[in-house]
Parts: C-alpha cells; structure tokens; sequence
C-alpha cells in the first residue's frame, strides 16, 4: 500500500468525520479534521466563521489547513463537504495520498445532518432541495479527484472502514 496519508472526501453526512477516525485506528496513523482544526485554531464554530466571514473566507481558512495537514505524514484526514470546490485543495490532496470518496445520496444527507445546527449551508427553507444542488454541483469533482469511491448509503461504520481496508491492500492505489 502506497498510502502515505488518506484524505476523505465527500458530501456533509457521508461519515467522513466517523469514517476517518475508525479507519485512522484500523491504520495505526493519525486521525485529523479539516473543520475541527480550523475550529481549534479560531475559538470559534464554523457558523460563526460563515456568519462574520461569510463562506469565501471560510473556504480561504480551509483552503490554509489542508495546505498545512497535507505535508503530515501517515494522517487520515476528512475534509469538509466543500473542500474539493477549490483546484489548489483538490491539487494537494491528490498529489499527497490516497483521496477516498464517501458517497451517499441527497436524502440519506438529510436523514443524518436534519437536526444538526452546525450546517450553515442547511440553514434553508427547502434543506433537502439544497443538499440536492449541492451534490449536483460537487458530484463531478468528488469523483474527479478520488482515487476510490465507497458508498456509506444505508451501511454502519465497520462495514465501511472494513472495505475501505480490504480494498486500500488489495487494489493498486
């Protein structure tokens, strides 16, 4: 396994955050979160970030952590849903490491994020209709820079870092 670090990507609900820190154990590496960082470093939550910054500055900060955590070595690192917006993020973590998709559809999203009030993006009339617009928007770019893509649709977290696993051994990545 080539695997120097592994970046997870993908939509907000696809379990990047519990993915990554289950499969950070299985590996023996260290586990870390774009958004928490960020959060760590300002004192403060991300809508608040949003709130004062509005998301182009977020997504400045964001693009800084990744820039910084992706020259860790043997890191599993989750991203935030908006990461691979950006050429110069999707350009670092594809040249660092192994960029795993985590794919679930549009209402599975909104089964797990609808009571969550740290999602600035959901603070909406019609969550789900934005969840859907969103996944349009960043479908293409998931799948543009990732170098293997797991559905977490409907499935518990071993089941997912099992085959994450299994395939990070067995496949030629």
């Amino acid at each position: 396994m080539r695997a120097q670090n592994i970046f997870i990507v993908g939509p907000m609900g696809a379990g990047k955050s519990t993915v990554g820190r289950q499969l950070s154990e299985a590996l023996s590496y260290t586990f870390k979160d774009s958004d928490q960082e960020i959060q760590r470093r300002t004192g403060v939550d991300i809508p608040t970030i949003f709130e004062f910054e509005g998301e182009a500055g977020f997504r400045n900060r964001e693009r800084q952590m990744i820039e910084e955590l992706v020259t860790e070595e043997r890191i599993v690192l989750a991203t935030g849903g908006g990461a691979i917006l950006n050429a110069e993020n999707r350009q670092n973590l594809s040249s660092r490491g192994v960029v795993i998709y985590l794919h679930c559809s549009p209402e599975q999203q909104y089964a797990r994020t609808a009571r969550d009030r740290n999602r600035p993006l959901l603070e909406t009339e019609d969550p789900l209709a934005k969840l859907r617009d969103i996944m349009e928007e960043r479908e293409p770019l998931y799948r543009q820079v990732a170098d293997m893509v797991v559905s977490t649709e409907k499935r518990g977290t071993s089941s997912v870092v099992k085959e994450i696993c299994r395939r990070l051994t067995s496949e030629d990545i």
